[in-house]
């Protein structure tokens, strides 16, 4: 069954009293002995004890919202209840969503490296490539969960806006665009996702995309979207991620990273992508044996991250999806630690953080890969160390770490900026007062090692 926000039945903590049905159809709380209180009906969403789900009141019946006028200690316990239930309902629509996405990236992906010539992708205005997967995952995504949450309680910060798309001679681009958008949408049910009735037309794609206005900031609950990151590594058929991360009053609560190119065995990334895709096509769709991709969640406070194969083509999803747990690597000696760095030189310096692992005796090759694939490899122990520090004038973007945060903490990691401070995500689209990079990594003790060299080693850059 789709999700839907008006079918999610509320959780009533014990002890508070029990729901009945009444002599004219209609439900009635009956509270207990000591949270006498009359259950009252609005006609619109209540301010006090309302569970939102999805940013929707917990309980519909029969068009009317339910509410309670309990006592001021009960209504705390009961928020704290529902907050944790709303999180995980959210967080589970994400998971569907982003598997979607997914979905929707591998099949232009495919299209993309049988083709020669740049057809399948654009050029932005600082030369990064944005390609049909872009706005496609962000349509699809921003329709998702507007029609899981309602348009007007659905804000989203996203990287993509609709400019190229609007450009005349852009038709052909566009309509490829509502094209590949209508196949995914098409297949939401596959996922437990509502489908639309009829195919979605241009207008209304580009609505769906610039939906995605939000500017962030310090109050209020925002999603952060990143529908490709890493778009060169996708048009090279190599590592990508779709992000998405839910934000409240300048807080990650959960995060939701697909991997479409990231096995799940560990043995696997060894082995270059190309391979990957060949043994891709040689085995069998229905092959439980080769899960060529991942996707990693968390939601904050519950100590856990997740990691889920994606969804095989002929199969429909169940949740949790054969989920297992992750967590990082207890390796806290720098002589024994796998670092991350970003692929691309033109927004980060290599020759720093070469001589940083230098000087922390760090042996081993790093592991360059493109996009937010780099969080996913510390949540899951394959790696233990991620440094970035941006070249002067390049600042970070709140949709580029906010997914990858929230995954790494919760499986146990540290992710700060150089100074040892949290990033943070309240001042708009921009990580601003970001004390000259991020490092993530698996734990405390090896966090405090690298915070220390790069004091020792920072006078000395260029940077």
């Amino acid at each position: 069954m789709p999700l839907n926000c008006s079918s999610v039945a509320i959780k009533i903590p014990h002890g508070l009293g029990m729901w009945r049905r009444n002599y004219n159809n209609t439900k009635e709380f009956t509270p207990t002995n000591h949270v006498r209180r009359t259950f009252l009906v609005f006609e619109k969403n209540p301010k006090r004890f309302s569970v939102p789900i999805f940013g929707c009141v917990s309980f519909k019946f029969n068009q009317k919202y339910y509410s309670s006028s309990i006592m001021e200690e009960q209504s705390h316990l009961l928020s704290h209840e529902t907050e944790r239930f709303s999180q995980d309902k959210e967080l589970e629509v994400g998971v569907r969503a982003v598997q979607m996405a997914c979905a929707l990236c591998q099949r232009v992906q495919e299209g993309l490296i049988s083709k020669t010539g740049n057809n399948g992708f654009q050029s932005k205005d600082d030369n990064s490539p944005v390609t049909i997967a872009d706005w496609s995952v962000q349509a699809t995504v921003s329709w998702v969960l507007s029609k899981a949450c309602g348009s007007r309680n659905v804000s989203i910060v996203a990287e993509e806006d609709v400019q190229t798309l609007s450009k005349t001679g852009a038709a052909g681009l566009l309509e490829a665009v509502v094209k590949t958008v209508n196949e995914s949408l098409a297949d939401a049910p596959r996922f437990g996702l509502k489908a639309p009735e009829i195919p979605l037309g241009s207008s209304e794609v580009l609505e769906a995309i610039s939906r995605c206005n939000s500017n962030g900031g310090p109050t209020g609950r925002f999603w952060a979207l990143d529908p490709v990151d890493g778009t060169l590594g996708f048009v090279r058929g190599d590592q990508y991620a779709i992000a998405l991360a839910l934000i409240e009053d300048g807080e990650v609560v959960l995060g939701v990273l697909g991997c479409p190119n990231y096995p799940m065995r560990k043995e696997w990334l060894g082995y270059h992508h190309r391979y990957h895709r060949i043994v891709s096509k040689l085995t069998p769709p229905t092959s439980e044996s080769w899960d060529k991709g991942c996707v990693i969640y968390a939601r904050r406070g519950s100590g856990k991250a997740w990691m889920q194969p994606l969804l095989h083509v002929n199969k429909k999803f169940m949740w949790p999806n054969s989920a297992r747990p992750v967590q990082v690597s207890s390796i806290d000696n720098p002589s024994l630690a796998t670092f991350c760095e970003p692929v691309e030189k033109a927004n980060s310096s290599h020759s720093f953080t070469a001589g940083l692992a230098h000087s922390m005796g760090l042996r081993k090759q790093p592991l360059r890969v493109y996009s937010m694939v780099k969080y996913a490899a510390i949540a899951r122990g394959d790696a233990e160390i991620f440094m970035k520090f941006a070249r002067a004038g390049y600042k970070e973007k709140i949709w580029d770490h906010a997914a990858g945060v929230a995954i790494i903490q919760e499986a146990g990691g540290v992710v700060t900026d150089a100074r040892g401070r949290p990033l943070d995500f309240s001042k708009g689209i921009y990580l601003e007062g970001l004390d000259r990079g991020i490092i993530a990594s698996s734990g405390p003790t090896l966090h405090d090692k690298i915070i220390k060299a790069v004091d020792s080693s920072w006078d000395s850059s260029s940077l």
